[in-house]
This record gives structure tokens, sequence and C-alpha cells, in this order.
């Protein structure tokens, strides 16, 4: 009798298999053979673009928003991306959490662009060079990280284009002492250490009754005890924030006007009148590239009141910041560049196994067609906008998108796809990879490509055409990686060229954020 129970128990459970298997099987089929259903087509578009954001935190000093990444079979590690704003003078208040970040520093260029567009086109005569170095030493959207590493405080000012990695379970703090101008940080956050009870979770440090410090949970007697203090002290001091994470510093609610607000409330013919003199100025002969740059750096200084003074910092045994628009770029042809950190280049990536890229293309233009064999791919669109496309294993399209600034693409891994801008402007896209080792793209289109590499009879032969056809097809294309696409381009909304394109170049030439110094 018990044999025959233990027969038909295994008999369900081989069979319960079966159906497991069989379903599985159908589920992937349709996954990749695509559907002809609007409905269907819709959802496969949406997959791609991480649109779940949820806002875990706010405060009149601060936000942090987060777009989760659910994962999935095809999916070798899922990675969520959050973005963090925090006013000027404000505090993002100690803490640690169960998620590692990797953070890129950016600003808040509105205000920058305006000027830009009005005022810049009066430098245009001059060399470009001269004011893009001068600007790029006076960025502002400097952060200030404080990280508890190997037991010890180390303090780095992180200016934009800096990448910084904060491990789980590490104490740090992130400020914005930076007067009258906001702060934006973009930052992957690693749940593979996570708790699993949200998208991360923290454990704040300091706090009252909000947030609440992890110290609070303790006996009043307990923490009288430990602290050596009496426990209205300790009361106190647990019961005083309640402002939430993001908290000013000093009198910090007290209206400042930046720099450039400040320029801009002149009257205009006073404005005009400030950049006629420094053009006047950097268009005297000089002897030498470099005693110019200090002349122009000296003038500046002087009728702006701007001193660029270095602040202190103290050391620790953290790892510095990485600059990623000091990198030289690893690839630049006419129609753009991009730059990819690996672990032989910022050795804190190592351990999170992440990497990280950024990619700028002039209008127009496209990122060949590629691959990805070792990592998942997450970009952010930096500025401008464009499409990306992306291919199912089984030559089916997967999505077809138009990208804007602030959007979220996800590719994942062996997954055919490209990139292509908007005619109307340049894309910035930077991102995160799931592999910290050096990322080794597989081109399938363009003089770099492995259908150059490949052998032309045995292309020839699978494609069906001869071995003169094939070869005048893959060899027409003369650029590599980054390649001239008028025809694939979206047009925008208003098709116009302008000045300001200029303009757009100066500020990718260093970054999202710069300053004069007006006081």
């Amino acid at each position: 009798m018990g044999n025959r129970v233990a027969h038909l128990f295994l008999l369900l459970v081989l069979c319960y298999g079966l159906t497991m298997a069989v379903g599985l099987y159908r589920e992937e089929k349709e996954d990749w053979r695509g559907d002809s259903e609007e409905t269907q087509i819709g959802r496969e578009q949406e997959w791609f673009l991480l649109q779940d954001s949820k806002r875990v935190m706010k405060t009149d000093a601060g936000d942090m928003r987060v777009l989760r990444n659910y994962g999935g079979r095809i999916m070798d590690r899922p990675i969520h991306i959050g973005f963090i704003t925090m006013e000027p003078r404000s505090l993002f208040v100690p803490q640690y959490m169960d998620s590692s970040l990797i953070l890129f520093v950016r600003t808040d260029d509105e205000l920058l662009a305006e000027l830009m567009h009005k005022y810049l086109p009066h430098f245009l005569s001059t060399s470009l060079g001269f004011i893009t170095n001068f600007l790029k030493e006076h960025a502002v959207g400097e952060a200030r990280v404080g990280l508890i590493y190997e037991d010890e405080l180390a303090e780095r000012r992180l200016k934009i284009g800096d990448i910084y990695r904060i491990p789980a379970g590490s104490a740090f703090y992130l400020m914005n002492a930076e007067e009258g101008q906001r702060l934006h940080i973009i930052c992957s956050i690693d749940p593979s250490e996570s708790l699993g009870l949200g998208v991360f979770q923290s454990f704040f440090i300091g706090g009252g009754t909000y947030p609440t410090s992890i110290l609070a949970g303790f006996e009043l007697e307990t923490l009288s005890t430990a602290f050596n203090v009496t426990t209205d002290e300790v009361r106190e001091i647990m019961t005083r924030q309640q402002e939430g994470p993001i908290v000013f510093i000093g009198d910090s609610r007290a209206p400042r006007l930046s720099p450039w607000t400040k320029f801009l409330k002149l009257k205009e013919q006073d404005r005009l009148e400030h950049l006629k003199r420094l053009v006047k100025f950097q268009q005297q002969p000089s002897q030498g590239e470099e005693q110019m740059t200090w002349s122009w750096r000296k003038l500046l200084n002087s009728v702006f009141g701007q001193e660029n003074k270095k602040k202190g910092e103290k050391a620790g045994k953290s790892p510095n910041s990485y600059n990623i628009y000091d990198r030289r770029p690893d690839f630049r042809n006419n129609y753009g560049w991009s730059i990819a950190l690996d672990e032989s280049d910022y050795q804190p990536l190592k351990h999170s196994g992440v990497g990280v890229y950024l990619v700028n293309l002039t209008a127009g233009s496209m990122m060949a067609p590629h691959v990805n064999p070792t990592a998942t791919e997450y970009g952010i669109v930096l500025r401008g906008s464009g499409r990306i496309q992306i291919v199912f294993p089984n030559g089916t399209q997967a999505m077809d998108a138009r990208v804007k600034e602030g959007d979220v693409f996800w590719v994942p891994r062996y997954f055919p796809f490209c990139q292509i801008a908007a005619r109307s402007g340049p894309f910035e896209f930077f991102g995160f990879t799931t592999s910290a080792r050096k990322n080794r793209p597989q081109f399938l289109v363009g003089s770099s490509s492995i259908l150059q590499t490949l052998g032309s009879p045995e292309l020839a032969a699978a494609f069906g055409v001869s071995k003169d056809r094939i070869d005048h097809v893959i060899s027409a294309q003369r650029e590599a990686v980054i390649l001239p696409s008028a025809s694939a381009a979206p047009p925008d909304e208003e098709e116009e060229v302008t000045k300001f394109e200029k303009v757009q170049k100066v500020i990718k030439s260093f970054g999202n954020g710069m300053i004069m110094g007006f006081d």
C-alpha cells in the first residue's frame, strides 16, 4: 500500500512538472513571437521603459524619487534608478542603507540654459575654449558626501560629473552647501544585499519624530547609560527633529539668489556691457594660450568677485570620486562620442559589479546596432530626445520608442539595440551596466562590425545572396560605432537651427552646470 501511494505521488509530481515545463515553453515562445494585438505591442513597448516612479521621501528641502525595475527571467540583475533633488543649503541626514549606491552629480540647469541661449552668442566671436575652461573651473552644483570608511570619516567634495560609490551598510550623509543652486543626483540602487522590505531600506542615525532615529528603539534608560547623560537630555535629542530625511542647515529658509539670477536681474544694457567687456579683453594679444587663459580667469574673478578657493575636506581612507567629464572619450568621430568606466578605471566599481557610461550623439546621428554580451544596460536621458530600438532574439521588434530628457530605459543582455538622436539637436544619455568588467559591445553594422570580421562567403550563404552583393552591403558604411543617420532620426516638433545649438555644444564640453561668480 505504501509503495502504491509513493508511486502515485511521484506520478503526480512528474505530471505537474511536465505541465509547468510545457506552460513555460509556450509562455516564452509567445514572448519572443510577438503579438499583433495593439495591447500586446503597447505592453512590449513600455516594458523596456522604467515608468514605475515612486517618491520615497519628500520635504521642503528636497526629495528622492525611485524608478523600480522588478526584473524577470531575461534580466541577469535588476537595478533601480534613483533621483535625488536637494535645495540650496540642505542635508540628507546621516543614515545607512541595505543597498549600495553609485552617485552621479548633476545640477539644475534651467537658469543656465536661459542665460546661455540669450547671451552666449555675444561670445561666439571669441575662442570658446577659453570660455569653456573658465566656466568648468567655476562649475556649481557641488555636493559634499561624508562616509564612514574603515572606521574613519572621509568627506569628499563632489562636483558636476563626479561618480562616487556608497557601500551597503556604510553610514553616510549628503550635503548641498551651495547657496542659490539646486542639486540633482542620479544614482543606481543595487538591491542584491537588500532585506527585501521595499525598493531599499534606510536606517536613519540622525532623526527625531520624523524621521525616527534607529536609536529611538532603545529604552531611554539604556541610552542614558550608553551616552552617560540624563534621560531628559536623551529625550530632547530624540524628539527635536521633525522636518524629514532632507533638512535645511543653518538659516537656509531665507531666500538666496544665485549668481545667475542676480545677473539676469540686471538691466538688459548692463548685462551686455558686462559681456562686451569680457569679449574685448579676451581679444587682446597675448603671449601664449596658457597666459591668455590665466588673464581671462583673472579678469572674470575681478569683474564678478569670484574666488575659486578649494574648501577643506576630511581625507579619511575612502576612495576618491571619479569625474567622468575629465576623461577623454573612448571613441569619438564627427557624429558623437562615448565614455565607459569599468573597474580598471575606478576601482570601487569592482565591489558593486556595476559599470558606468556616457554617450553624446550629434543631431540626427545614431549609435550603430550592437549587442552587450556581458551586461544589462540602463540609460537615463540627460538632454535632448531620440529613439531607442530594441530587438527580440527571434528578430522581431521589441521596442521602438521616442524618449526625452528624464526618461529611463533598460536593455537586456544579448538583445540587439541602437539609439538614434533627433534631428533637432544633440542626444546625451548616461547610464549603468550590470558588470564592472570592461564592456566589449559587439557592433552589428559599421566598419568595425562583426559582419566585417566574419568571412563573406559564409555570410553570403547565410543571407542567400552572392559574395559580391554581401561585400558591397557590409563595406558601404565607412564609419564605425556612431553613424550618420538622417533618414532614421526622428523629427522634432519644431525644426529650427539656431545659435543655441552652438551653446549646447559648449555646455556638453564641460558638464551640465557652471557659474561666473557674479555677486
